[in-house]
């Protein structure tokens, strides 16, 4: 067993990478939020969701076009047992998090019907392109009630003052443009030192698709998340998280099917649907309104223990 300095240094970049690239797209993100005159945890829920979901877009449409949709399955799916499970889950260990009322109704109802439906498209055994195009609908039905809700808050509100200096419309662009650039070249650092690593230590490959390569293209949501934990900003870390987990599983998975059908066991995808269910359940308030502390430690475990079926059951 020999883990060459390479892969090693992938990993090493794509954390330096990631830690300059977040901290500038945050930037761009609540520059956005300002300018366009839209909630931050609008501002959340769309942009940043989209844009730090794109790897597994990525991912899984040059995963269906080369004939294996099933990568780009597991990775979308994985991805958001990863988003909640993990990644809010590490975000609650800093302390209890009060998110805005928004997060939690529309958005937040539908990411909890997505897994189920996505469950009985597979009870058969695969997803065709008809139930590709049907999540596709439902993804752009769900994306015109959003532009649809942000266009009726501008109209309704006038612009407030920002509370800290914002940076002027192109910088705040470039500043969103650049930081989005660092964190998808530190995602793909990341799958490939750890796909490195996984060959060293003979890991299975569906081990290193669905654990790996869904924490690598989650990397973008890690970094930003933690970073506007860090800053205060809970209302983005909790908009991005729900808006990355209907990208995944309706355009991504959608997408993915359309292309090309996908071969998907029910035992398998089950396993990876109830930990995501589970996991946004854990992620709803409590009756005053704040995720208390200790869900991080049972999202932790959470994981942990997908963790150990997925690596039980690959073998």
């Amino acid at each position: 067993m020999t883990i060459a300095p390479a892969d090693l240094g992938a990993l090493l970049g794509a954390i330096v990478l990631a830690a300059a690239g977040g901290e500038a797209f945050l930037k761009g993100i609540l520059g956005a939020a300002t300018h366009l005159r839209v909630p931050r945890a609008v501002a959340a829920t769309t942009l940043a969701a989209f844009a730090t979901s794109s790897p597994e877009l990525t991912v899984s449409t040059v995963a269906a076009l080369s004939g294996r949709p099933e990568i780009g399955l597991g990775n979308a799916l994985g991805s958001n047992v990863v988003n909640i499970a993990f990644i809010f889950g590490l975000a609650l260990l800093f302390g209890a998090i009060r998110p805005a009322r928004g997060n939690f109704g529309r958005d937040f109802l539908l990411a909890l019907a997505v897994p189920v439906l996505t469950l009985a498209l597979a009870l058969d055994g695969r997803i065709g392109r008809a139930e590709g195009a049907l999540l596709l609908m439902l993804f752009a039905v769900w994306l015109g009630f959003v532009v649809r809700a942000t266009l009726r808050h501008r109209d309704r509100t006038p612009p407030a003052p920002p509370l800290h200096a914002v940076p002027g419309p192109w910088l705040t662009l470039t500043l969103g443009v650049l930081g989005f650039a660092a964190l998808i070249a530190a995602g793909h650092l990341f799958v490939t030192g750890a796909s490195g690593l996984a060959a060293a230590l003979q890991i299975d490959t569906y081990v290193v698709g669905v654990v790996l390569v869904s924490i690598g293209t989650t990397l973008p949501e890690l970094v930003t998340v933690l970073l506007a934990r860090l800053r205060g900003h809970d209302d983005i870390g909790v908009g991005t998280l729900i808006g990355s987990n209907l990208f995944n599983g309706l355009a991504v998975v959608g997408l993915a099917a359309a292309i090309h059908p996908i071969a998907a066991p029910s035992a398998e995808v089950a396993v990876t649907l109830v930990a995501g269910t589970a996991a946004l359940l854990l992620l709803s308030p409590a009756p005053r309104g704040l995720i208390p502390r200790w869900r991080g430690a049972l999202l932790l475990l959470l994981y942990g223990g997908f963790l150990w079926i997925t690596l039980t059951t690959s073998q």
